[in-house]
């Protein structure tokens, strides 16, 4: 897909609006299975929460794909787009005992992360199996609100539990048939990955019938030309070789799965938005875009780095600018930031907007959510409709008033007004 290519797409189709390269992420689902080749029994959970657009649920199913969810609502949407209820794992944290017995209801693998909610599951429903997510208390991940494994975060059962958890298992009778973890996104050092795998292995150890392993995710893409990123291949070399090796001793052939989900779809995500104003001050040149944080959060959310180009002036004099959004907050995509000569009018992309971009838009500022696009063998197909007003009224109810009591308010109101040369001021 080339900048012609995606200015078509602004032009057709409006702006701001996401683009999503099918190829990429088809490239980057074999890319992952090949690194683990060497494991009979591999499974990618592809989780949903990165994106959730019906037609990429589907793109990933084609290719084998299994899902990783964390909300009933991610299920349904799994079901719906052809995912049969055994290959969707549910991951949730902190949510009610209704709504997981909700969800195995349908014959969803269920994943729970606390001791509370795995003692209520295992009393009542013994006979269906479950995964437990453990807490290796290893700190990982590019910022902490993305890193899940240390010894201070919500999600996951102690490995300081394990006798407690076990007790429960011997308690109820019931089935584990799986044990997970993640410890979070953006992991660079594969050995730090590993480390976190042998806890779970010897967790693992000490349940003797499972079917699989859980290795959450968390790789690192590369974010601008020249970033460094997890290295996928070598880390399935030296972690396929483990879980073989860890299954001979087990007795069993296990399932090796991984739940990437900005792994798969980041790099193929394309954010295009107009440039409004070119303003100039004391000291910076803002490029002010139709679009804020409302739209893409995660500069102001997670400090992430997008890389801005102006695909309308691709060859233009580089000059530096701050591309900030029309919010009313200080919503900045990049400070200073070297970009060929911005007009008004110019699109700009911001690369890398696949994963946790759109799903993590609202109508803040009571705006409009974005149309999606897939560009799919060699054409570009809308996958979601911009949002209209009538979508922000959709579920709005209004309320019904006394005229009595808001006649009553307006006299106790023009009472505090005072009159000033004729004009009327309060």
């Amino acid at each position: 897909m080339t900048q012609k290519d995606l200015l078509a797409i602004a032009g057709e189709y409006g702006s701001p609006v996401y683009v999503y390269d099918a190829e990429k992420i088809v490239s980057q689902y074999r890319r992952l299975t090949d690194a683990f080749s060497d494991v009979s029994n591999l499974r990618i959970n592809y989780a949903v929460k990165a994106l959730s657009n019906i037609s990429i649920l589907k793109l990933l199913k084609n290719q084998g794909s299994c899902l990783d969810t964390v909300s009933i609502q991610e299920v349904k949407l799994g079901v719906i787009a052809g995912f049969e209820p055994q290959r969707i794992i549910y991951t949730p944290n902190g949510v009610s005992l209704e709504e997981i017995e909700e969800v195995a209801a349908m014959g969803v693998q269920v994943n729970i992360d606390n001791l509370s909610i795995l003692e209520q599951f295992g009393s009542k429903h013994p006979n269906i199996p479950v995964c437990i997510r453990i807490n290796p208390h290893v700190m990982a991940g590019g910022n902490s609100n993305i890193s899940v494994g240390h010894i201070d975060s919500k999600f996951g059962i102690s490995i300081h539990q394990i006798p407690h958890l076990l007790r429960i298992v011997d308690n109820t009778k019931m089935r584990v048939n799986g044990i997970h973890m993640h410890t979070g996104s953006d992991i660079l050092d594969i050995e730090v990955f590993l480390y976190a795998a042998e806890i779970l292995f010897e967790t693992a150890s000490q349940f003797k019938d499972l079917d699989f392993i859980d290795f959450g995710s968390g790789f690192k893409v590369p974010y601008k030309p020249g970033d460094i990123e997890t290295n996928i291949e070598e880390l399935g070399e030296k972690l396929s070789a483990r879980f073989n090796e860890f299954c001979a001793a087990y007795g069993k052939e296990l399932t090796l799965a991984f739940e990437p989900g900005k792994f798969l779809v980041s790099q193929a995500g394309n954010f295009l938005a107009k440039v409004n104003v070119v303003k100039q001050t004391t000291s910076t040149v803002f490029a002010g875009i139709d679009s804020g944080f409302n739209h893409l959060i995660r500069p102001m959310f997670y400090n992430s780095y997008h890389q801005i180009e102006n695909i309308s002036n691709p060859e233009g004099r580089e000059r530096f600018y701050s591309v900030v959004g029309y919010i009313c907050e200080t919503d900045t995509f990049g400070n200073n930031r070297r970009i060929a000569e911005i007009n008004e009018g110019d699109i700009l992309c911001f690369r890398n907007s696949g994963a946790y971009c759109f799903t993590m838009a609202s109508n803040y500022n009571s705006r409009f959510r974005p149309a999606e696009v897939l560009w799919y063998n060699g054409k570009a197909q809308l996958i979601r409709k911009r949002e209209s007003f009538e979508d922000l009224l959709r579920n709005q109810v209004e309320a019904t008033f006394d005229e009595d009591v808001v006649s009553e308010v307006r006299k106790a109101s023009a009472k505090k007004k005072v009159i000033n040369d004729g004009a009327v001021v309060a």
